[in-house]
């Protein structure tokens, strides 16, 4: 519903919207995160009158496209419809026998009609991994290091469990959750950062690796940042917990940054016309 909200809003503004769902990780970045991004054009401006069909752009010819290339998902056809109505009357009505509209992980939308269509990356070059990223042993703080006291707190966290617990009014219920890798695999893109992240208590969704002496640790700030591709020290000047905050709040900047650079292309060559 607010996704259709924001389509409708920006469309009845005078956008041409593109959108498409990216997994960071999938096109050889260091942190599987998934984001929707969106990008909207002016009706006037000379990028949008290029927009001639609207599922050749989806997939070949449009900024995202460009910038991370895709193939049609097995067996999915485009789909288009309308958003119609109020924005009030798309608030109460998404979704219901009223107003049936369903988004795949690209379309566009161009005076509120639709086109979408899914879609999976196409991607053929080397990938950044957590292990790649990370600081020397020596050059890490103690503090991130995990104490043999605290390590079994970490192990029940991040572990399996099937268990009885007792709600505040004394409720039992059957509590259970699945595990978790312990530590983090070095060879594959980082886990999704949240806003958790920092701190040095036990979590079961903090990072942890083990470095080449057998030690556990968490993450650095720094470190964080590279999983974004931000530079180091890029939130230098407040606490580590905030910097990791922030890294918990951050996109992936390798995607805006490719998004960028095809869209300045674009207009650069539009303009050259």
């Amino acid at each position: 519903r607010d996704f259709a909200l924001i389509l409708a809003s920006l469309s009845d503004l005078g956008y041409i919207v593109e959108w498409r769902v990216i997994n960071a990780a999938e096109y050889g970045m260091p942190q599987r995160r998934r984001r929707t991004y969106i990008l909207a054009y002016q009706v006037n401006t000379a990028i949008a009158h290029s927009i001639k069909d609207s599922e050749k752009w989806i997939l070949h010819e449009g900024t995202i496209a460009t910038a991370f290339p895709v193939y049609i998902k097995e067996n999915a056809l485009a789909t288009t419809f309308k958003i119609c109505g109020t924005l009030d009357e798309i608030s109460s009505d998404f979704n219901t026998d009223r107003m049936k509209i369903g988004f795949e992980n690209a379309g566009i939308i161009i005076n509120r009609q639709v086109t979408t269509i899914a879609t999976i990356p196409h991607y053929e070059g080397g990938h950044l991994l957590l292990g790649q990223l990370l600081l020397p042993e020596d050059k890490v703080p103690e503090t991130f290091f995990i104490s043999k006291e605290d390590l079994p707190k970490w192990e029940y966290l991040k572990g399996g469990k099937q268990e009885i617990r007792k709600s505040a009014d004394g409720y039992e219920y059957k509590y259970s959750e699945g595990s978790m890798a312990f530590p983090d695999a070095l060879d594959k893109p980082s886990r999704t950062i949240i806003t958790g992240e920092g701190g040095s208590g036990p979590s079961r969704f903090k990072h942890v690796v083990q470095t080449e002496s057998g030690r556990y640790r968490r993450l650095t700030p720094i470190e964080l940042e590279r999983l974004n591709m931000f530079p180091d020290q890029h939130t230098e000047g407040v606490s580590d917990s905030r910097r990791a905050f922030l890294m918990g709040n951050a996109l992936v900047t390798g995607i805006v940054e490719k998004i960028g650079i095809v869209l300045l292309h674009s207009v650069d060559a539009l303009r050259n016309l």
